[in-house]
């Protein structure tokens, strides 16, 4: 898989549809070429107080982001036919899949991968199989962890290195 895209959110509260910013890593020919990050206002629009500490990100940050659907139509039109990878991309997938269909939205039909399951399969020697281990291990230092941007980056270097 020599071009796709890396994709991380981050949620503002235990809702999956909360996404509160979205980070893009566009892959071609094994060559990072562009970037994308957008803050998104959250839907439920609150914050938690662990995914702040998490992230950083506040209602403050986010109170004139765009609301996912107008972020979608630059999106979308993007990732159009790409393969997209996430690290653990059960919770960025799903995501997606869950603001999508609480915006009335199509759902994305780009196939999706996982740099987390395919590390722990291809490294088992690996302490843990972590962003910031297996990005380390490929020479990679995360330096914003939960960044959505940082880690959507950290997550293009892994599967540059596993797909």
């Amino acid at each position: 898989m020599d071009s796709f895209v890396a994709i991380d959110f981050e949620t503002a509260n235990q809702h999956r549809t909360s996404v509160c910013s979205v980070g893009l890593v566009f892959v071609e020919n094994y060559k990072i070429v562009d970037r994308f990050y957008a803050l998104i206002k959250p839907v439920p629009n609150f914050y938690s107080y662990w995914n702040i500490q998490v992230h950083g990100i506040t209602s403050i940050d986010t109170e004139n982001a765009a609301e996912f659907p107008e972020l979608w139509k630059i999106i979308s039109q993007r990732i159009e036919g790409l393969p997209m990878v996430a690290h653990n991309s059960a919770f960025d997938e799903g995501c997606l899949k869950a603001t999508l269909q609480a915006y009335g939205l199509p759902l994305h039909t780009n196939p999706f991968y996982c740099t987390y399951r395919k590390a722990k399969k291809e490294l088992p020697e690996l302490t843990n199989h972590k962003l910031t281990t297996v990005s380390r291990y490929f020479g990679f230092n995360l330096e914003n962890h939960h960044n959505a941007l940082a880690d959507a980056e950290a997550c293009a270097h892994i599967a540059i290195e596993l797909f």
